[in-house]
């Protein structure tokens, strides 16, 4: 005779999933509502002075400005991409040339100098402002073509459809989605900082 076994409610394969999920959602409501100075660790805020400096001189959101950082190198002077783009803002050379030669940045800065802070926030505010130019003030247009060019952001922007639903690279959209939530906790955690 076979001996039937009732269902077992509480077995390891129901009851892990539960936990994950519990663990996620306590996480996720302990960051949500993380203090100020605690949030500040993941948000960190250096160079005001020059971001201040450079973002007045071209016309740009000091909190964008930071955003970018953030997003682009987590604030690593030293950063260096595999494709050759550099520093705090993530330029490539070619990209800060090319604002000497419009004329956007005072030759005086140096595009060698890319690992500079000041040096990089000037070229980096100067393409940004540049970029935002181009798509005439629309700034999402803009971080997304810091991140995937001018030439896929123009493509996308042609549908009926919203740019982030028109926008090809996961990669892009997802820079786009960080560098926006990064621009809001900066204006959160530092109001009085520019």
């Amino acid at each position: 005779m076979t001996k039937i076994r009732a269902p077992r409610l509480l077995a390891w394969y129901r009851v892990v999933p539960f936990l994950c999920m519990m663990a996620f959602g306590i996480a996720a409501l302990a960051y949500a509502a993380a203090p100020a100075p605690l949030l500040r660790l993941f948000y960190p805020l250096s160079h005001e002075e020059q971001i201040v400096d450079s973002a007045t001189r071209h016309g740009v959101d000091p909190y964008l400005v930071a955003a970018v950082i953030e997003t682009e190198s987590g604030w690593d002077e030293d950063a260096r991409s595999d494709r050759g783009a550099e520093g705090l803002m993530q330029l490539m050379p070619e990209t800060a040339s090319d604002m000497i030669s419009l004329g956007l940045v005072d030759s005086s800065y140096d595009v060698s100098n890319l690992s500079d802070p000041a040096t990089n926030i000037e070229f980096g505010c100067a393409y940004l402002s540049y970029l935002i130019s181009y798509f005439n003030g629309s700034t999402d247009k803009a971080i997304a073509a810091y991140n995937a060019g001018m030439g896929n952001v123009e493509q996308w922007a042609q549908g009926e459809t919203s740019l982030q639903d028109a926008i090809a690279f996961p990669e892009t959209q997802a820079y786009l989605a960080r560098v926006t939530n990064a621009r809001e906790r900066y204006q959160d955690l530092y109001p009085h900082s520019f």
